[in-house]
């Protein structure tokens, strides 16, 4: 690219997202300038150690002064903070953003506090592993990924296109939906998922006959999987479920009467019926593939860094 497509961009929280933001921007010299803010002192010095930026800050509002994209990449929880720090500091053409995985929350949060509300432009990309911190971010985190743009009303078509170059610079495809589209979507796809996951993992670590070591030891590739999904962050995941409760619980209800129809199966001999669900759920695995979003080849849990989504 000849000429960067902000002049400053800024980052807020410098985890798996925002350090891979960091780093594909710099690769593809898609800013002149990457200023980044996190309350946590040890991050910033392992980002700075890491040469993700070239402004390291505590506060929000310092990282954001002057920017033209500030990037929100911290749990849904705490996007009304960041939007309240930021607020003071934004110029009227600035854009604001964020990565969370719950989008009518994050809008509700930070819509009323921001000065200019056409500047804000929702996203989700849906990418990333169990792995945190600075350290675990890699630029082609979103190669090929989908990242999902949730606009408001107050939107400025503008806004959303700038924001949509942003993302395609960073390898992803992109998706415009609304926010309730989007959450209602992302609870089957991903958050019922990870729920099932931590309920799974821990209902193995209850078992009294069984014991942990026995666990560990005879994990199958189905239950490695699961821990894989288990061992996501947990402050984020906390987030996302209290702030997207009702499409999470619509979600579960409807899994737990799938299930409950399944155990009669099994309990009555229904073979019938376990082959048709069985049959029909495979069919899923392979328009996946088709689609693009995974690969053929087994892997039997033992696949290396990177793999996963949020």
């Amino acid at each position: 690219m000849d000429e960067p497509l902000f002049r400053r961009l800024t980052i807020i929280g410098i985890g798996l997202i925002g350090s891979s933001i960091a780093r594909k921007v710099r690769a593809e010299r898609l800013a002149q300038e990457i200023a980044i803010a996190d309350r946590n002192p040890a991050a910033l010095s392992e980002a700075a150690e890491l040469g993700l930026g070239d402004f390291y800050s505590e506060h929000a509002s310092e990282a954001a002064t002057g920017a033209d994209i500030v990037v929100s990449c911290v749990p849904v929880g705490a996007a009304g903070n960041v939007a309240q720090e930021i607020a003071p500091v934004l110029l009227p053409d600035t854009l604001v953003s964020d990565t969370g995985s719950v989008k009518a929350s994050v809008i509700r949060q930070m819509q009323p506090l921001l000065p200019y509300p056409a500047r804000l432009v929702p996203a989700h990309p849906i990418a990333g592993t169990e792995n945190s911190g600075p350290s675990a971010g890699f630029a082609d985190l979103f190669e090929n990924r989908w990242c999902i743009l949730t606009p408001t009303r107050e939107t400025d078509l503008r806004a959303l296109d700038r924001v949509a170059e942003l993302w395609r610079g960073l390898g992803a495809d992109i998706e415009t939906m609304t926010a309730e589209h989007h959450d209602l979507v992302l609870a089957i796809t991903s958050h019922l998922p990870h729920l099932i996951a931590y309920n799974i993992v821990g209902t193995a670590d209850d078992l009294e006959e069984v014991t942990q070591s026995e666990v560990i030891k005879f994990s199958a590739g189905g239950f490695r999987d699961f821990t894989r999904l288990a061992a996501s962050d947990p402050t984020m995941w906390r987030d996302v479920f209290l702030h997207n409760r009702d499409a999470v619980i619509e979600a579960l209800g409807r899994f737990s009467e799938d299930l409950a129809a399944l155990q009669r199966a099994i309990r009555w001999g229904d073979g019938d019926m376990l082959y048709e669900t069985f049959t029909r759920t495979r069919a899923i695995r392979r328009n996946i593939i088709d689609a693009g979003q995974e690969i053929a080849a087994p892997d039997f849990g033992r696949r290396g860094p990177g793999s996963g989504s949020n």
